[in-house]
């Protein structure tokens, strides 16, 4: 009788953490996501996943309102999933134009570029806006 092993992802299905709301969060973010994707063997995903969460944190820390916002790194199926958890309800919104000379305000065009998918679910306390890329193999 020949016995197969079924390969089984490793390391964690997800990670999260309850970061403060300031600009110094992103760095935290970034070594959260480094963790899990080299964890589960996806280290060619790191630079656009960095960059990902960068953009996500920014913009929570620019826009919500409470002092704590969670980062969440998930793995599911062939995604992997990166979010931002805060308590506002507000929608973000991507920006297309120019924004005359200011350099921040059109970091979602760039989640819109490097991500898959990305978009916001709407809970009764806030939102979580999320980024998710497709991935190729078994994690």
């Amino acid at each position: 009788m020949t016995v197969t092993a079924t390969p089984r992802p490793t390391g964690h299905p997800g990670y999260s953490q309850t970061l403060e709301r300031v600009p110094e969060s992103a760095g935290v973010a970034r070594s959260l996501v480094r963790t899990a994707l080299t964890a589960w063997g996806q280290e060619d995903m790191v630079d656009d996943a960095l960059n990902l969460i960068t953009e996500l944190v920014s913009n929570a820390v620019d826009h919500a309102r409470l002092p704590a916002i969670r980062i969440i790194v998930l793995r599911k199926e062939n995604w992997v999933r990166l979010a931002v958890v805060d308590r506002s309800r507000d929608i973000p919104l991507m920006r297309t134009d120019s924004n005359g000379d200011q350099i921040r305000g059109r970091g979602l065009v760039l989640v819109e570029a490097l991500s898959d998918r990305w978009g916001t679910d709407l809970h009764r306390w806030g939102k979580t806006v999320w980024a998710e890329i497709r991935y190729e193999g078994a994690l």
